[in-house]
């Protein structure tokens, strides 16, 4: 299997984990940059998730265009993955969801900061990209360029950002990495919301991470840990899994 066969069975595993863990339902999309070509992206056509197979990824430039002129329908906010690619390099693959848990702290203000240690990989603290900001009344959606790099330059350097009243985005340097910060942004965030309903009328704070365990913490992230983590939410998502292709 060269490393392109692998990248788009990956895409499908990506897909098909993200929707049997909640992170997506009918909406959200990853992507990953060519293998051989980094100015370009794979990403499926417009499909649920859950649906998507190995046919119906495309191939598209940074500025969301596809190669095959004949390809089908595309996802609206494929800008999300052109910007990002465009604008960080190193960055390898990107979620964009709508993971329920996420949603409340993208409008109250109430900033998303990991205390339990698999979740340090989501970032020191999450910020926030409001589309009216810059953009006035719209739909929420990243539907052009413009958005997408505004969202990008928000984004910075981080793993992960919010999307007021629409979702998340997230980074990775491989398919499977971005789909492991994905899933435990979403475990993040429900756990910070129950530990924020204990904290009411009690003593003290949440003890959070602080930044130099996070750092410590991200530094040991491994193929080990990844690979683990991934054979078994690909398990449960009825695919199996792939061994790594140099």
């Amino acid at each position: 299997m060269n490393r392109l066969d692998f990248i788009l069975e990956e895409l499908v595993t990506a897909n098909r984990i993200l929707a049997n863990e909640g992170i997506v339902d009918s909406f959200g999309h990853v992507s990953a940059r060519h293998p051989d070509n980094p100015q370009h992206y794979l990403l499926s056509r417009a499909r649920a998730p859950e649906r998507i197979e190995r046919s119906d990824i495309v191939e598209y430039t940074l500025e969301g265009e596809a190669i095959d002129k004949k390809a089908p329908a595309p996802y609206m906010e494929r800008f999300i993955h052109g910007a990002i690619y465009e604008a960080r390099p190193e960055v390898q693959a990107v979620v964009h969801n709508h993971s329920p848990s996420v949603i409340p702290f993208g409008v109250t203000g109430k900033r998303l900061r990991p205390f339990l240690h698999m979740c340090a990989h989501i970032g020191h603290e999450v910020p926030t990209w409001d589309s009216r900001d810059k953009f006035g009344d719209t739909t929420l959606l990243v539907s052009d360029m413009a958005m997408g790099r505004d969202l990008a330059r928000l984004l910075g350097a981080q793993p992960t950002t919010l999307m007021r009243g629409h979702g998340a985005t997230v980074v990775g340097r491989s398919v499977r990495h971005a789909v492991f910060v994905s899933i435990y942004l979403e475990v993040g965030a429900k756990l910070q919301m129950q530990a924020m309903t204990m904290q009411a009328g009690a003593m003290g704070d949440i003890k959070f991470l602080s930044a130099g365990e996070i750092d410590k913490i991200v530094e040991r992230l491994n193929d080990y840990t990844l690979n683990r983590a991934w054979e078994n939410w690909a398990r449960r998502a009825g695919r199996q899994m792939q061994a790594a292709v140099d």
